[in-house]
């Protein structure tokens, strides 16, 4: 083994960057690396049919197909239909519908399952020529402070290999081998336990016309498309209850009483677990010579669809940070990376936290109280009823509302950006 490692070092492998994870955060980075010219090298420890089928977010906000058509890709990454820009909120049985239009002219969302865009991802990356490994096991992250950090990993037959290269982008996860490479200390994780729990659902049942969030006495429920014939259902429950505890028939009912729908059409449950909803902020998203892209740095409760959109920004601003870096040798970009995407992560997680509680607290006062349930009426009637109200709702849901640049221009500015014929991050 001595021996082995020794040839490793003496020589690996060589690319620009190393992106560890092919989920949507890692495949992004990977396409977009390639657009611009850059070398790189995917590992995923999975197999690819496992990437392929892992079910998670389904919509691709505003902001994040503008940006995949600004790298002219939003036609061959982005499945599944546009989205009418429509939610309903359906308070004690009474519907209200919630647009998402800002007025602004481009690209709308798409509804876009994430095992979708994962598969469009990697079929576009190979075909343009990239370079992925499935099944790279036992992967470890080494010199991320020198000049030319090494991965080691392990291919499927066993076979120890090492790359070197210029950057690492850590995309893999929360759970993941890149944030556990920093030394303790090196970040600050801020957390928070919203102290909710949720049964999820994924059934081959009739989808939604449009995301329906729901209100009642009886908790929170949730039904979104997952496809033309599956949909993804959530149901509010306390954090320490455990699946085997809502038997199909426990599921449809609760479901049916609290989305005020006894028409409600079931279908074959093909998943169900319970998670308790949690946020979570690292600080800084750099160590050295690695970025973490995605939920690697951050986490969002699901209210607002924000984890994987988040993740697909920090992938954007990676990718154009290591292309004024390596094309103009302009590293602004990289030293303002991680202040560049936290602002947007608290600004996301401020409006995920404020829906969490909104649609919550409003429908039932047993954990927060009648005035917190009060409060949480008002703000959906303001919601509702006030233009203001939904105007700032609508930027906030696609993405598109400003967000201050701690006055850091992405990149060598306006200028070459333009030349390359790219927007820059602050354009859309």
């Amino acid at each position: 083994m001595a021996q082995k490692l020794a040839e490793l070092r003496e020589s690996p492998e060589s690319t620009a960057v190393v992106v560890i994870g092919a989920g949507p955060a890692g495949l992004t980075v990977g396409n977009l690396l390639r657009r611009s010219g850059i070398d790189c090298v995917v590992l995923e420890r999975r197999t690819r049919e496992r990437v392929a089928q892992r079910q998670r977010a389904g919509i691709v906000e505003t902001r994040a197909v503008r940006m995949f058509d600004s790298w002219g890709l939003a036609d061959q990454v982005l499945g599944g239909a546009p989205s009418d820009g429509l939610m309903e909120f359906r308070v004690d049985g009474e519907s209200h519908l919630v647009s998402d239009d800002d007025d602004s002219e481009g690209p709308r969302a798409r509804l876009c399952p994430q095992q979708v865009l994962v598969q469009k991802l990697t079929a576009v990356y190979l075909a343009d020529g990239g370079d992925l490994r499935f099944e790279a096991a036992d992967i470890s992250l080494h010199d991320l402070t020198g000049d030319r950090p090494t991965v080691h990993y392990r291919t499927a037959d066993g076979t120890l290999r090492a790359i070197t290269c210029t950057f690492v982008a850590g995309c893999d996860g929360d759970h993941g081998i890149s944030r556990a490479a920093v030394p303790n200390g090196a970040l600050t994780a801020h957390t928070f336990e919203h102290g909710i729990g949720w049964l999820t659902i994924l059934a081959d049942a009739p989808p939604p016309a449009r995301p329906l969030l729901a209100v009642s006495p009886h908790g929170f429920a949730a039904h979104f498309a997952r496809g033309p014939h599956a949909s993804r259902y959530y149901l509010q429950c306390p954090p320490d209850d455990h699946p085997d505890a809502w038997p199909d028939s426990r599921i449809w009912d609760a479901l049916r009483t609290r989305l005020a729908d006894p028409a409600l059409v079931p279908g074959p449950i093909t998943d169900r677990e319970i998670f308790r909803l949690r946020s979570l902020v690292h600080d800084p998203m750099q160590y050295g010579r690695l970025f973490l892209v995605g939920d690697a740095a951050h986490i969002v409760s699901p209210l607002g669809g924000k984890g994987m959109n988040l993740a697909l920004y920090d992938a954007d601003l990676f990718a154009r940070a290591v292309r004024d870096s390596v094309h103009d040798h302009d590293d602004t970009g990289l030293h303002t990376y991680s202040q560049r995407c936290l602002r947007r992560v608290w600004n996301d997680q401020e409006f995920s936290h404020w829906l969490t509680r909104t649609l919550h607290d409003a429908g039932d006062d047993t954990h927060s109280g009648p005035f917190q349930r009060g409060l949480a009426r008002a703000r959906l009637d303001r919601l509702f009823t006030s233009r203001n109200a939904a105007r700032t709702f609508a930027e906030l849901m696609t993405g598109l509302n400003p967000v201050p640049d701690a006055g850091a221009q992405n990149g060598p500015g306006p200028g070459a950006a333009a030349a390359r014929g790219k927007a820059s991050a602050s354009d859309w």
